[in-house]
């Protein structure tokens, strides 16, 4: 069976940074295109960055581009989100996500797993 499992969220000041990670069991991670997504309070399940099966091409979200960095080490089975210089906006739950065979990669349902999410949590 497919799990994700995302972990380093936690409670930072704005300007921090912090990195996300997301363990893959059950797939090769180096097969499938990858993607980070988050969800506020009350809000819709948002894009925030994907990865290709080579790690070449990547897509970020607008709100994150130039913060925040998504990659993968394959060997390990695991994607990684490196967010620096967060703001109060960035406040979300945030979720990794494995793309079976989409040839899109922004939209949630793009996405066939998902992983149950990590809280990260940014304070002025």
């Amino acid at each position: 069976q497919v799990q994700l499992v995302e972990s380093g969220g936690r409670s930072v000041q704005a300007g921090d940074s912090l990195r996300l990670s997301c363990a893959v069991s059950g797939r090769t991670v180096s097969s499938y295109i990858m993607g980070w997504f988050r969800q506020a309070p009350g809000a819709e399940r948002e894009f925030v960055a994907t990865i290709t099966r080579g790690g070449g091409i990547k897509d970020y979200a607008d709100s994150v581009k130039g913060r925040f960095t998504i990659s993968r080490a394959d060997a390990e089975d695991t994607v990684y989100l490196q967010m620096n210089s967060l703001k109060v906006e960035d406040t979300a739950v945030y979720y990794c996500a494995l793309n079976a065979n989409s040839w899109t990669a922004i939209y949630p349902s793009d996405y066939d797993y998902w992983g149950q999410g990590t809280q990260v949590t940014v304070s002025s």
